[in-house]
């Protein structure tokens, strides 16, 4: 029967991890506990960079945020598919997907061009220190983050508003464990070919920006580790950095693999697990990275601990 014989929906059902029903408690423990650890890890930093005093520079200003986007991705995601997995209505209307993607898509935009900013902050901190008071002054710094959230703000709005244009028809089952575009593409009775090429050109636009960016300031990095006399110095840039690096790799490969490759709409066998790092364990895995790896951030936790509870500290 052809698609516009069908009736139109909008409503959905999200077909979320197909498991053995016996499955199901297991996944939602491990769920739960990764949406846990990650809220708790992304706004307890956020919560110590803001009450810290010695924390307000550039570089601990941008992880606060990315920590913030990270919550909001998660939160996206996770209570939606904690829900489905003891629900046996997965129901989700047009108007509850929008949402869901609008605010994923604000996240993870925003995080693409903060780890750019970081990137930068690391390059004139390590490559010109004596000029980075002046050259990463707080005037800049609140003028990348807020066009990191500008940006992400206007990214989802585009692909949302786009969304306004396609109609679904016949199947109303969205393979995926949340409402992400690409699988509602695939239930369109409209041609999606522009709504695919808006995300060709508006995705890959952004990450070719900021993937140059972060590139070209690591680059500049790894050189002028190499040149420092001091074995210490730079084993410790090297260190942080790689750390920093190893991160933003994982994040944008990932997101590459999603958004901008050939046939963005053909369904793929690995399109779940993609999903499933790039929205809940990059974000579980950023607080550990940029954090724990760093001594500053360790000393500051340590000594509220030791106003908090003095006398387990002695």
């Amino acid at each position: 029967m052809p698609k516009d014989n069908h009736s139109l929906t909008n409503e959905f059902i999200l077909t979320g991890f197909k498991c053995n029903p016996e499955l199901k408690p297991i996944l939602f423990v491990v769920f739960f506990a990764i949406y846990l650890i990650t809220m708790v890890g992304n706004l307890g930093l956020v919560a110590l960079i803001y009450m810290e005093h010695r924390l307000h520079t550039p570089m601990y200003i941008f992880l606060g945020n990315l920590a913030l986007m990270d919550s909001c991705c998660s939160s996206a995601i996770t209570p939606k598919v904690l829900k489905d997995f003891f629900s046996e209505d997965r129901m989700i209307s047009l108007k509850e997907c929008m949402a869901q993607f609008y605010f994923l898509c604000f996240a993870e935009t925003a995080d693409c061009f903060l780890l750019a900013a970081m990137a930068y902050d690391r390059y004139v901190a390590i490559c010109s220190p004596l000029q980075y008071h002046t050259r990463m002054s707080k005037k800049l710094c609140i003028q990348l983050t807020a066009g990191a959230y500008i940006a992400g703000n206007l990214h989802s709005m585009i692909h949302v508003g786009f969304l306004f244009r396609l109609t679904f028809c016949g199947s109303h089952q969205i393979n995926h464990f949340f409402c992400d575009v690409l699988p509602l593409y695939r239930l369109s009775c409209v041609d999606p070919f522009i709504n695919e090429l808006m995300i060709l050109i508006f995705s890959g636009s952004i990450q070719i920006f900021t993937v140059t960016t972060v590139l070209i300031s690591y680059l500049y990095i790894i050189f002028t580790i190499f040149k420092m006399k001091s074995k210490e110095g730079s084993s410790k840039a090297l260190s942080t950095c790689a750390s920093h690096f190893l991160s933003v790799s994982i994040y944008y490969g990932s997101i590459l693999f999603m958004y901008v490759r050939p046939s963005t709409v053909k369904e793929d066998k690995n399109d779940i697990p993609v999903a499933v790092f790039y929205t809940l364990i990059i974000p579980l895995l950023n607080p550990f990275i940029y954090s724990l790896r760093n001594k500053e951030v360790i000393n500051v936790m340590k000594n509220i601990m030791k106003r908090k509870s003095p006398n387990i500290w002695k």
